[in-house]
């Protein structure tokens, strides 16, 4: 289907669904503001779904929409720029810029990567680096885009290899995208998640809850993905045969050096680091938020004297845009479960659904949802309040349905377009790299493995963390 027939058939589709809503004999049961709200959420979903236009200022104008109809009040569209969850993602990019002016990143490279003597122990040594980058960087495209430069430092060391080469290729956005379930920080998705859940449900999910829950998923489907991958791009030769790469090779491709004495601003942005994120992590000990946390470490990171980086310098890495969407969304979540559309839409799902059935369902359906909606925040934007709100409904605890839908939905290698780490990876001049063949190859077999392990840690894992599977 081309583009214009595509960006038609959408149209069709929502301007129908509105017309549905706007007769007052259909759906009955369903208010004023639901229908409002239901169509607004119809024409963006399908906006985001079939057309070129920025994802952001979709969220905008359906935001304002809401906003002009009278279904969410101004204060809480423009309040939710001031949500605490935005400002921990800013302050968060603004320590990330610290670290990357600095070169720590080659240093660990260099560190890790270098005790590597066969392929499988390069393959999971730098995917260990690359889930520990989860807790520096914020989101996944400022991840790849600090990666890169490592990438094709050992691309030029295994250039004879070709086959290595493309297997790290893939290596590298697969383990990004699946380690960002680490953090709180990992991805916008996982703050649209906890406003939805705080909003709607009153249930509040901190930074070391989160880290509780979503590390041992991480770590556990980062290296599941990684022997995936080394196993479907590559023959048992590769890998008989040993690998070394020494910090010189890094080196090469690195500005700041990677061996040696530290440098005062190299020992400083380190330990300002080490304690932001361990604060963080004993956030039950202080009772300080995550957000002013990080507001200390970005007023830190950026001050005359200690800084590393300029603020300026800092905000101009900030992705504005991503914020805005986030803000926006979570006033579309607002509207959803205040007016009471989701519960609408879940009114018919029956109430007696086995738990483990309705988990599946969660997590297939986020799974696939990359097919429909290439934006990670999109996809939370759109299913995380339909699944509280069928949780509530089913008996299912919420919390857990929201994590599986989240972590599930960072599932997204079918298509170089489906991500932007997997796009950056796709497409680097001079080095070989993957093709759309291959991430269907390794999406036929990564996409049951990564959701079967999502539903056993929904299932088994997470109940023994705290948050049990039945609604309290």
């Amino acid at each position: 289907m081309s583009l214009n027939l595509r960006q038609a058939a959408v149209l069709c589709v929502a301007l129908s669904l509105c017309a549905l809503l706007i007769v007052p004999g259909n759906f009955p049961g369903l208010g004023g503001d639901a229908r409002l709200t239901l169509a607004v959420f119809a024409l963006a979903t399908c906006a985001w779904i079939g057309t070129p236009i920025d994802d952001t200022y979709i969220a905008l104008g359906a935001g304002l929409a809401l906003t002009v109809t009278g279904v969410i009040s101004s204060e809480t569209l423009f309040g939710t720029l001031g949500d605490s969850t935005v400002w921990l993602l800013i302050c968060a990019f603004v320590l990330a810029a610290a670290v990357a002016r600095t070169g720590l990143a080659g240093r660990a490279a260099a560190f890790l990567v270098g005790g590597a003597r066969s392929v499988r122990q390069l393959v999971h040594l730098t995917t260990a680096a690359l889930v520990v980058t989860a807790f520096a960087v914020p989101a996944t495209s400022g991840r790849a885009a600090l990666a890169l430069p490592v990438f094709l430092a050992l691309a030029k060391v295994l250039a004879d290899r070709k086959r290595l080469v493309v297997m790290l290729a893939l290596l590298f956005p697969t383990v990004i995208l699946l380690s960002a379930v680490a953090t709180l920080i990992g991805a916008g998705a996982h703050l649209i998640t906890v406003s939805v859940l705080w909003e709607t449900t009153g249930d509040r999910i901190d930074f070391t809850q989160w880290l509780l829950l979503g590390l041992p998923l991480a770590v556990a489907s980062s290296h599941l993905a990684a022997e995936t991958v080394l196993l479907t791009t590559t023959r048992r030769a590769d890998r008989r045969t040993p690998v070394r790469i020494t910090a010189d090779d890094i080196q090469q491709h690195s500005e700041q050096p990677v061996t040696g004495p530290w440098s005062p601003a190299e020992s400083r942005c380190a330990l300002l680091l080490a304690t932001v994120v361990a604060l963080w992590c004993s956030e039950p000990l202080h009772q300080v938020s995550p957000a002013v946390v990080a507001l200390i470490g970005a007023v830190v990171a950026a001050s005359p004297a200690l800084g590393t980086v300029g603020l300026k310098d800092a905000l101009k890495t900030v992705p504005w845009s991503l914020l805005l969407f986030m803000a926006a969304t979570m006033a579309m979540g607002v509207a959803l479960a205040d007016s009471g559309a989701a519960g609408w839409l879940v009114s018919g799902l029956p109430a007696d659904v086995a738990p483990w059935l309705f988990l599946t369902l969660v997590v297939a359906v986020s799974t696939a949802a990359h097919l429909v909606l290439q934006s990670r925040s999109a996809r939370s934007s759109v299913l995380v309040p339909l699944v509280v709100a069928a949780a509530v409904g089913a008996g299912v605890n919420p919390v857990a349905a929201a994590l599986a839908s989240t972590a599930a939905a960072g599932f997204c290698h079918t298509l170089p377009a489906s991500a932007k780490p997997v796009t950056l990876f796709a497409e680097i001049p001079g080095t070989p790299t993957y093709t759309p063949r291959d991430l269907l190859r390794l999406s036929a077999v990564l996409a049951p493995l990564t959701a079967t392990l999502v539903l056993l840690f929904a299932l088994t894992v997470w109940p023994l963390l705290g948050v049990p599977v039945l609604k309290p």
